[in-house]
């Protein structure tokens, strides 16, 4: 926390006290039960990523809300738990609370915290998602997993942004995965050509896992990834309205990020793309109602015309332009150019 590797996610900071130590989150809490659901891709996910006018979207997000799928089967092993216990006590968490998951998960056997710091299983490799059961009851521990990991390092090699400072660490700052989902403002310059075509999150790190040779295909239906989010097109999705926004994504844990942040890492991939014939789709949100948009706009612009079409734009919307931050990218997008 001191070296700000969180970000903008204050809530980690606010949260520390209760995650490092579950007691305080639920004092009366004597034992956790770890789940895993295995959400494992039936291809490599990495492959849009040599499609530069589609969008590459985490697996997690090309199905339903995780949350809303498992929080339920939660509830239902619960009621198991409490009924053949015979009473009790019990609450279900799925990301909801500062509960530290991973290092649950590991010591209850379900793998160990890869140097990605995610979690690693022998099974079913880097795909699972994980929910906790915490209860009164005295149950029996289980026996912690052991870390597979040796000297592989695939998964920090893997990472577009360089953002693993050292095996089993993580800079927040620098992961896509921040960048594109938690992070409200614009993306850092320096980074934006390192985003890639990665709209929503980012898989590598995870994807690039040697153990993943032992995972297999999910099979919960809704947490199947939908046709039209493999390799959607991103001059489509640039184009999206608010309510059209909401339409495309339904019961989709995209729709949390809000339209304007999405289309905002939308035209950073369209900038990344190198095709000018997309630049008519980016200049159509110069106009935007959101300056965030905007402001993603006139880069995206500037990389994919020449210095004259930019200076040309710019004569038509810089000085109209009434927010400092796009002003700023106007200014750059056409200087020493």
């Amino acid at each position: 926390m001191a070296e700000g590797a969180h970000g903008d996610m204050g809530w980690m900071a606010e949260t520390l006290e209760r995650r490092a130590d579950p007691l305080v989150l639920w004092p009366e809490m004597r034992a956790v039960v770890m789940l895993g659901l295995n959400y494992g891709p039936r291809q490599d996910p990495r492959a849009v990523l040599a499609d530069p006018a589609a969008g590459a979207l985490s697996v997690y997000a090309r199905g339903e809300d995780y949350h809303e799928v498992i929080k339920p089967k939660l509830k239902r092993i619960a009621r198991g738990l409490l009924a053949a216990a015979g009473g009790g006590d019990v609450k279900v968490f799925v990301d909801t609370a500062p509960l530290m998951e991973k290092p649950l998960a590991g010591a209850a056997g379900l793998g160990w915290q890869g140097k990605h710091t995610n979690l690693v299983s022998r099974p079913f490799g880097s795909w699972l998602f994980l929910g906790a059961i915490a209860t009164t009851l005295e149950l029996p521990f289980d026996a912690a997993e052991r870390d597979h990991c040796g000297s592989c390092r695939a998964c920090l090699d893997a990472c577009p942004t360089n953002a693993f400072p050292a095996p089993y660490r993580i800079d927040a700052r620098r992961c896509v995965s921040y960048l594109t989902i938690e992070l409200k403002g614009p993306i850092p310059r320096p980074l934006r050509p390192l985003v890639g075509n990665r709209i929503y999150g980012c898989d590598d790190c995870l994807a690039a896992c040697p153990w993943n040779k032992f995972a297999v295909a999910g099979h919960e239906a809704k947490l199947a990834a939908r046709a039209d989010n493999e390799a959607p097109r991103l001059a489509d999705l640039v184009a999206l309205d608010d309510a059209a926004f909401r339409a495309r994504f339904p019961k989709s844990p995209i729709k949390r990020v809000g339209r304007d942040r999405f289309i905002r890492n939308v035209l950073i991939a369209l900038g990344n793309s190198s095709d000018p014939a997309l630049a008519d789709a980016v200049a159509a949100r110069l106009r935007d109602g959101s300056a965030l948009v905007r402001g993603a706009a006139v880069w995206a612009l500037a990389r994919l015309l020449p210095p004259d079409a930019v200076r040309t734009q710019a004569a038509a919307h810089a000085d109209r332009e009434d927010d400092a931050g796009v002003r700023d990218e106007w200014r750059d997008a056409t200087s020493d150019r």
